[in-house]
């Protein structure tokens, strides 16, 4: 180890100077960089061994040491501690790479009875095979060893992510055609689509919500009371009275909501919407109608009702597992967000009539949902 006469100056730019002193001042970064951030600031200021250590209560060894790095190999390296290995790991990388390859498999494929790995019975499969594998070392693997050679390459094989494989080969086409027919929506509003002598076009979003539950009290509500109760209390159990289906449309240029309640969505409940629908727009106009596929959408008495009516609708079908690309969903959303969430009745007629209520307020303050993003899925 070299004398302080023997040892280079120290040179620290204004950058370098400006951040040691930021560390040397912290009291949240580790002591043992603090301390050395405050060697490295005195020795670049010319202050001997004997006075650094003096002033900072350091040890030389110390000092030293972190001077001689940062003369190596620069700041950074005179602050941090030097990684070794006092031994060979035990645990090769080819016993790593076994375990993972086994965390990668189903326990089903292995023989097992659960459908995912929890980490003990990861750990007791590596350990019950680990001899027969040629990794003897991971016969007394545990559980906090399994679980270190997991997290070292992100892996969480007791859990599990849902994806939806797009199963419409079309659905590029279909998605294509329903944001086209949401940008003429925008560019009429805009009033940036003129069209001469051509038939007014409306469009509506239209779609179902089945299974909203009638759902009774067994007991009657608690109101709040200032200072005790800072909520309304409710008893746990309900009563289950039956079930609705919601049909609604939207009509994209003014927000306008049409709805109905019935104890069922057949054909004959779609059309009675179509129906309801068609009477709203004026006879020359063409009803530009985005959708899915449910099969009352296109079944024979539908169709039917539509040979009735030529050239009066148009259909616009979203692709399969496409549902987020129709409008109509928000509208959905809006209402089991306000009358619908922790909604009670005492039958199911009182749950249609409180809809139909919904759906009157809604309409008496209409939003206009517009789809925004048209650059990216229309390039």
């Amino acid at each position: 180890m070299a004398r302080r006469s023997e040892r280079a100056a120290l040179v620290l730019t204004d950058e370098q100077r400006c951040k040691l002193s930021e560390l040397a001042a912290s009291r949240t970064a580790p002591v043992r960089e603090v301390e050395r951030a405050g060697v490295l600031l005195k020795y670049a200021q010319g202050l001997s061994i004997s006075e650094i250590q003096r002033q900072l209560s350091v040890s030389r060894p110390t000092i030293y040491k972190c001077i001689d790095k940062a003369l190596a190999a620069g700041v950074q390296a005179g602050l941090k501690d030097t990684y070794h290995r006092p031994r060979p790991p035990e645990i090769t990388e080819e016993a790593k790479a076994w375990v993972i390859s086994i965390a990668c498999i189903q326990p089903k494929e292995l023989g097992l009875a659960a459908e995912l790995w929890s980490l003990s019975a990861l750990a007791r499969h590596v350990s019950e095979h680990a001899e027969s594998a040629g990794f003897p070392r991971l016969a007394k693997a545990g559980k906090s060893t399994v679980w270190r050679i997991l997290d070292e390459n992100e892996l969480k094989p007791h859990k599990i992510r849902y994806y939806l494989e797009k199963r419409d080969p079309d659905f590029d086409r279909k998605m294509r055609e329903v944001l086209i027919a949401y940008r003429d929506v925008s560019l009429c509003t805009e009033g940036t689509l003129q069209n001469e002598g051509a038939k007014p076009v409306y469009t509506v979003s239209v779609d179902e919500k089945p299974g909203v539950q009638a759902i009774g009290l067994t007991a009657p509500d608690l109101p709040p009371v200032p200072g005790k109760a800072p909520m309304l209390s409710r008893d746990y159990e309900y009563v289950r009275h039956g079930t609705v289906s919601i049909l609604a449309g939207i009509d994209l240029h003014t927000g306008h909501v049409f709805a109905q309640v019935e104890d069922r969505h057949r054909s004959c409940e779609f059309i009675a919407l179509l129906q309801s629908i068609d009477a709203y727009y004026p006879p020359e106009a063409v009803i530009r109608v985005v959708l899915d596929n449910h099969s009352s959408h296109i079944s024979k008495e539908t169709m039917a009702y539509l040979a009735t009516r030529p050239g009066r609708f148009e259909y616009v079908h979203t692709p399969k597992h496409g549902s987020w690309l129709n409008l109509i969903e928000c509208v959905f959303s809006k209402m089991a967000r306000t009358f619908l969430r922790h909604i009670r009745v005492s039958s199911v007629a009182e749950l249609k009539a409180r809809i139909l209520k919904g759906v009157a307020e809604m309409n008496a303050a209409p939003v206009v949902f517009r789809w925004k993003k048209f650059d990216l899925e229309l390039a």
